[in-house]
């Protein structure tokens, strides 16, 4: 399933929900509906800046998880999986930018209506 971030201070970010996933949970939001105000931006931009930065210093980390999330074709072998990877710190980049836009622009960012 796909959520759809959208914001008035930027153009929409999809992301499949196992990628969102994490992204939400670090902001305790549900993924199938919610939003993240303008007041809650600087906090939210926060905690996923640390959250890249971890997961740059310990990437082995960010493999299990993308491993799990990711759908395996047939006849895929993890290893495939491992080497088709792609890093939090890649996956998280459209939202932090999302983010930093509705800070500045004192917007909300919604998904799930």
């Amino acid at each position: 399933m796909l959520i759809a971030f959208k914001s008035k201070s930027s153009p929409e970010v999809l992301m499949y929900q196992e990628h969102a996933q994490r992204i939400l949970d670090l902001l305790h939001k549900n993924p199938t509906r919610g939003v993240i105000t303008a007041a809650e931006a600087e906090q939210a931009l926060s905690v996923l800046e640390h959250e890249v930065a971890e997961s740059k210093l310990h990437p082995e980390n960010d493999v299990e998880h993308d491993v799990h999330a990711h759908e395996k074709e047939e006849n895929e072998t993890v290893e495939h999986a491992v080497m088709q990877r792609v890093g939090f710190h890649a996956r998280a980049y459209p939202l932090l930018e999302m983010l930093r836009s509705a800070k500045q622009e004192n917007e909300s960012i919604i998904w799930g209506v």
